[in-house]
């Protein structure tokens, strides 16, 4: 079996333990491979996520398909996966959904592993069991539980009403499958991040992404490339919360925003009249304006100067490069 390298190995005290779980654990876990990825170096995410990308993803179908992040086989060009025992396939790009932030890929090969089904996450609540899986067995498995489920709001023009929150922390996180209770897969890894509680005390975690999203628009991302809905407008900023404010920390080169004037360290104070303490705000106040290309009136400050200024949204997809054809 390849086994992760020791410095991205999960602690054994940390590892699962086949005689905790209902289900067969070591078989369960064979379901999850390594994805490495490529994508082109002018690709528009290159800058902010890199050309070469490796994480996780987990086989969800006999057939060979394949669910992870999106971020990790966004715009890629080449993508392999390498199962527990070592077999290595190349992976075709199904699609990804920018809502949702789910990615599917298609083996190319026959992995030869056992598929997991996709649980029901809403019924797993807080202080229930976890295995947060990552690839090569027991070594990249984390024995954990889920320590909250509520809203998760990213920066990068993305939010969740019902993230999954799980602890302890898995070092490697993207694209690896939360396990749940019955052994079947409730969630997705995204991100790493810091926790209050409500003690004052931060804790590590990581957030994941509800596999009950999926089961909505998986047929329509295994036709289409996307679900079937308008896309939401985006600006291509990164804004944050700071007393009471909403404070662009970012502006993405080539986006809407950039091209109409935006910059980083600007304040929006409101969007189309309606006044923003938060990013939550902001973001939900930009979505209800309408699809992709709407025109979005501002409020900024800048420099202790108040203007107006409109941005014409656009959809973050057609700024991506299209996964090539197999």
């Amino acid at each position: 079996m390849v086994r992760p390298d020791k410095d991205e190995a999960v602690p054994a005290s940390l590892q699962p333990r086949p005689e905790d779980y209902g289900y067969d654990l070591d078989r369960a876990l064979l379901g999850v491979v390594t994805l490495r990825a490529r994508t082109p170096e002018d690709a528009f995410t290159a800058e902010t996520l890199g050309t070469e990308r490796i994480g996780h993803a987990v086989l969800i179908r006999e057939d060979g398909l394949l669910l992870t992040i999106g971020y990790l086989i966004t715009e890629a060009e080449e993508v392999w996966l390498t199962t527990a025992q070592g077999r290595a396939v190349p992976g075709h790009v199904v699609g990804y959904d920018q809502v949702t932030g789910f990615g599917l890929v298609q083996a190319l090969g026959r992995l030869e592993i056992p598929a997991l089904a996709l649980g029901d996450s809403g019924a797993v609540q807080p202080g229930e069991p976890i295995v947060f899986a990552g690839a090569g067995g027991r070594a990249g498995a984390l024995a954990g539980r889920v320590v909250a489920r509520q809203p998760f709001v990213g920066y990068w023009e993305y939010l969740l009403d019902d993230a999954i929150y799980t602890a302890p922390a898995h070092p490697l996180w993207g694209g690896a499958a939360v396990i749940g209770p019955k052994g079947d897969v409730i969630g997705i890894g995204s991100i790493q991040l810091g926790h209050d509680p409500g003690d004052g005390k931060v804790r590590v975690l990581n957030m994941s992404v509800p596999v009950d999203l999926l089961k909505p628009i998986l047929d329509e991302m295994l036709t289409l490339g996307r679900p079937n809905r308008p896309p939401r407008p985006w600006l291509g900023v990164s804004a944050v919360s700071e007393e009471g404010r909403v404070l662009l920390i970012g502006v993405t080169r080539n986006g809407p925003a950039a091209r109409a004037g935006l910059r980083k360290g600007d304040v929006v104070l409101a969007v189309a009249g309606q006044p923003l303490s938060d990013e939550t705000g902001f973001f939900h106040a930009l979505w209800a304006l309408g699809p992709a290309g709407v025109d979005v009136p501002l409020l900024l400050e800048r420099d202790g100067d108040q203007f107006e200024v409109s941005v014409t949204s656009g959809d973050r997809q057609r700024f991506l490069k299209s996964a090539p054809l197999h």
